[in-house]
């Protein structure tokens, strides 16, 4: 695959559009609707690799447990929502990471990232590894935990990763993508002013320092009823391999963001602070104990 020393990378940031009274149909299209002129936009400015934000055709419906959104779960790749984008992809040349909710089959749903290449051709699917079950947060009753593994994807300009929402809190798996190759990790998330806040500028400038990689964070923004479970507090952001955020997006405001990576930071911090060459799997056992 052809690679790039400067990478445009894009990230889209919205609130909810229509009504959660409305059917996870209409809210979909809304939702399309309503991104399709920023990926316009995203194409017109060059972006070579856009994301949204978690499950970013509907509302994060997690703190109900209403069967009603089961209907909002789609087949990836033949299902509307990924067909689609491939669409876009191949009209702007543009790699894109189609975070839905996923029917594997009647009853086995996953909270999923389709990966669409430049030409338009689907790469293949990740699936949330960890799946939080706390009040407010039931999301267990949708989503079945995916294992994937950590697939990295070989896209058109770069070695591609994606971690989801709650998986940024473990390590493992920023690791995993990292020692599988990957150069740029997007982290596409739904979360809500409090605790979380304090983390989402921490974790991930933890990780990308810790592994060398560039990592892109989107987060939704404003409230969701009926459940007002919080403020989706956006501040969607590029975070380099020294840990250094780079640029940021609004607190408040549907926002794409567009930021050119320099890909040759990865090797000069890779080859100044080597973690990887230092570290010591033969002592972590203790890391796969399972007692």
């Amino acid at each position: 695959m052809r690679r790039v020393s400067k990478l445009r990378a894009g990230l889209i940031q919205m609130s909810l559009k229509g009504d959660t009274a409305q059917t996870p149909l209409e809210i979909r299209d809304a939702m399309l609707d309503a991104h399709i002129p920023l990926i316009d936009a995203a194409g017109e400015q060059g972006v070579q690799v856009l994301c949204f934000q978690e499950v970013f055709t509907q509302p994060y419906f997690c703190p109900s447990q209403d069967d009603k959104w089961y209907a909002a779960a789609e087949a990836i790749p033949d299902g509307h929502t990924t067909r689609l984008m491939q669409e876009y992809a191949k009209k702007h040349n543009m790699v894109i990471v189609v975070p839905i909710y996923e029917e594997e089959m009647t009853g086995v749903y996953y909270n999923t990232a389709a990966v669409i290449d430049a030409d338009g051709s689907y790469l293949g699917k990740y699936r949330k590894t960890h799946i939080p079950h706390v009040a407010g947060f039931w999301e267990k009753f949708f989503f079945k935990p995916g294992a994937t593994g950590w697939p990295v994807f070989d896209t058109a300009y770069c070695k591609l990763g994606v971690y989801i929402c709650y998986d940024r809190h473990f390590p493992e798996g920023w690791r995993a993508l990292a020692l599988n190759g990957a150069e740029y990790i997007v982290n596409p998330s739904a979360t809500v002013a409090g605790v979380s806040e304090y983390l989402w500028r921490l974790e991930q400038p933890a990780s990308a320092a810790a592994n060398g990689v560039y990592i892109g964070a989107t987060n939704r923004v404003g409230t969701e009823g009926p459940w007002n479970v919080g403020e989706f507090y956006g501040q969607s952001y590029f975070v380099n391999p020294r840990g250094e955020i780079e640029k940021e997006a609004s607190r408040d405001k549907d926002e794409l963001i567009v930021h050119d990576l320099d890909m040759e930071m990865i090797r000069t911090i890779r080859n100044k602070w080597q973690f990887f060459r230092d570290r010591r799997p033969e002592l972590y056992g203790r890391l796969m104990d399972l007692d």
